[in-house]
């Protein structure tokens, strides 16, 4: 079984930058998929970003050109590099492993963006 872990969370203000960062442990097969999520209150959960094994990378429209996900293979961790942020960036952030069809999930991290 995955266990995910999450970091990097906090408060920032318009326009700054944070980076989260996510660490699995248990067996990870190069066939797998990790990734972003988030929540923002009152709404679904939506896709961030996902990368697979070989750095193929698929991001929300509302994120390209500001977030940049990166995965470190030998340390089974992957990472958002969120810049320019803005107020509906708030949510909380969870961190995915989808493997052999299955998704695992962090607990999540919050992210508030505000002045």
């Amino acid at each position: 079984q995955v266990q995910l872990v999450e970091s990097g969370g906090g408060l920032v203000q318009p326009g700054g930058s944070l980076r989260l960062s996510c660490a699995a442990s248990g067996t990870i097969f190069s066939t797998d998929v990790m990734g972003w999520y988030r929540q923002a209150p009152g709404k679904e959960r939506e896709l961030v970003a996902d990368i697979t094994w070989g750095g193929i990378t698929n991001y929300a429209d509302s994120v390209k050109g500001r977030f940049t996900i990166s995965r470190d293979n030998a340390k089974n961790t992957v990472s958002l590099q969120m810049n320019s942020l803005k107020p509906e960036d708030t949510a909380m952030y969870y961190c995915y492993l989808r493997s052999l069809g299955t998704d695992n999930w962090g607990k999540g991290t919050l992210v508030t963006v505000s002045s």
